[in-house]
């Protein structure tokens, strides 16, 4: 029998499984926020709901709760004070546990369908976690609804149409006949089920705490498992609701919402013990370099997907649009104040400069007009406001002051400050650009997360694909890019690519940008460099969280 959500939602669900093996345009969920498309009122509504929660304690009525907490620091000076259920890591591991049978027993298609409408409804309150990424994570008002509404919901369904087409290759049972010669044949029935690996904790990151989330969440959950969402200390408030409308919807359908609970640990320590437990199966995980590698060198029990650091580059050897490509790339070192794990960091420029359009350009001409492009993209406050957003945390701003000291290169365009006039409180900072030589690795050869980016100078084009492909072996990449007019060029630094395996965007000058990637079309990561060890999605970051298990008899 088809459960009625699966019924429901197989219209969106077929149009996902097209478009992951079409790799073309399509969205579940649309990325403007019109009232056409989500109500008349929905945006005051979701402002209105995102506001009620400030102040006051958000109940999720977990199991082992033992008190509140929460400290989340807007870096537009809001005021959040939302406190939040600090439960016992045993009970929530143990009542998730328990509610894995029901779970299990609703089979692919019930999961599948219920992990849609589950997407339906964090669809319909697009505009209350906007509001809820914007404030704690510093992104502006556009992003902040789009990566963190949208954007996020169609990365989670992508997962979900990853999960059901794996777990639809496992048949329910299969009679099997062995021929005996001239004897009757052996006959057997066999049964097949799709059951979790076990509890998933998915560990939210501070930038992008839906878009990051869901992937994970939604494959773990899609394939029969616990999921215990563990978000960062500063963006907790879009997480909390996420978790609370997956509990409706469980509820609503007869499964224990225990199924899927928050947990905010008061201390390292806390969420140590929570990802080393050995019912913890699956560990999600986006941030630093440190608390990654100690993940998959410590959750032994566990699978682990994480997103690391990386030194993100493009080589500039010409170009036949200068100008299109200068704003091409200040754009992708201003957005949300590069805050991004796809932004450019090192931009690989010759020594004797390139061939452009407009004329031989230096590489001191390079750097200059760059600077320029940011000015000029930053000009006007309303623009610039828009595009930096804010900074998230005081680790970045400390990193911007030491890049505009001058000690790791030269000052080509010094970062500033901006007064928002909405949020007169907000940390705004403009990117610093610095020029540096191919020899200053201790600058340029290490992720300096933040709108800091360095134009390195190389001994020429060759050197610079060959120091593109070093980077990434060594210390990982989501993002590479090439600009050149020459054939031979590009297909060198393709091959690099395919050799580092890392995504390559190639003369990029209209509204496409390195740091952005497409639901149900582009590949997060490739799992292939020190980045990150799976992408967002493919079969295997799904394959790998159930397994079948099967008996069987004579018939």
């Amino acid at each position: 029998m088809t459960h009625p959500l699966f019924e429901k939602h197989k219209a969106t669900l077929d149009g996902a499984l097209t478009a992951i093996q079409t790799r073309g345009f399509w969205a579940a969920f649309s990325e403007l926020p019109s009232p056409k498309v989500y109500g008349a009122t929905a945006a005051d509504d979701g402002k209105r709901a995102f506001q009620s929660h400030l102040g006051h304690q958000f109940e999720l009525a977990q199991a082992g709760q033992t008190g509140w907490t929460g400290s989340e620091l807007s870096p537009y000076a809001v005021e959040i004070n939302v406190q939040y259920p600090v439960c016992s890591i045993a009970a929530l591991i143990d009542t998730g546990q328990k509610a894995m049978p029901a779970w299990q027993a609703a089979g692919p298609q019930g999961r599948t369908g219920m992990c849609i409408e589950m997407l339906n409804r964090l669809n319909k309150q697009s505009f209350e976690i906007a509001h809820s990424v914007m404030m704690t994570t510093g992104q502006a008002w556009m992003m902040a609804f789009q990566a963190g509404g949208p954007h996020a919901q169609d990365r989670g369904l992508e997962a979900v149409a990853y999960a059901w087409r794996e777990q639809s290759f496992v048949p329910t049972q299969a009679l099997w006949e062995k021929p005996q010669g001239k004897n009757p044949p052996m006959r057997m029935e066999k049964h097949f089920e799709v059951v979790g690996r076990g509890v998933a904790v998915v560990v939210g990151c501070g930038t992008f705490p839906t878009w990051n989330t869901y992937p994970g969440l939604f494959a773990a959950l899609a394939t029969g498992n616990a999921v215990i969402v563990k978000p960062h200390e500063n963006a907790i408030l879009p997480a909390a609701i996420t978790v609370r409308t997956v509990r409706a919807v469980l509820r609503e359908n007869g499964i224990n919402p225990d199924l899927v609970t928050l947990c905010v640990p008061e201390t390292r320590e806390a969420t140590q013990q929570l990802v080393t437990h050995p019912a913890v199966r699956s560990v999600d995980f986006t941030g630093g370099n440190a608390f990654g590698q100690w993940l998959i060198n410590n959750c032994r029990q566990a699978q682990v997907y994480a997103e690391l650091a990386g030194v993100n580059n493009l080589v500039i050897e010409s170009t036949d649009a200068y100008q299109a490509m200068l704003g091409n790339i200040a754009f992708t070192l201003t957005l949300y104040s590069g805050q991004m794990c796809t932004t450019t960091q090192a931009i690989l420029v010759p020594a004797d400069g390139i061939q452009t359009d407009l004329g031989h350009r230096t590489y001191d001409q390079v750097c200059a007009d760059l600077a320029l492009a940011i000015d000029q993209l930053t000009a006007k406050p309303e623009v610039a406001h828009a595009l930096l957003g804010a900074i998230q945390s005081r680790e970045t701003l400390a990193r911007v002051d030491e890049a505009n000291s001058g000690r790791l290169g030269t000052v080509v365009r010094a970062s500033s400050a901006l007064t928002n006039p909405d949020f007169p409180g907000a940390l705004v900072r403009t990117p610093v650009l610095l020029a540096c030589d191919v020899t200053d690795e201790h600058a340029y050869m290490q992720e300096r997360f933040g709108p800091i980016s360095f134009v390195v100078k190389v001994a020429n084009c060759a050197a610079a694909i060959a120091l593109s492909e070093r980077m990434v072996n060594t210390h990982g990449a989501l993002t590479t890019g090439i600009y050149s007019t020459t054939t031979d060029v590009i297909d060198a630094m393709t091959a690099a690519t395919w050799r580092s395996k890392v995504a390559l965007s190639i003369n990029l000058t209209s509204n496409v940008y390195v740091n952005q990637s497409s639901s149900f079309s582009d590949y997060h990561g490739t799992g292939g460099n020190p980045a990150a060890n799976a992408a967002y999605s493919d079969s295997a970051f799904v394959a790998n969280r159930f397994r079948v298990v099967q008996r069987r008899y004579h018939v």
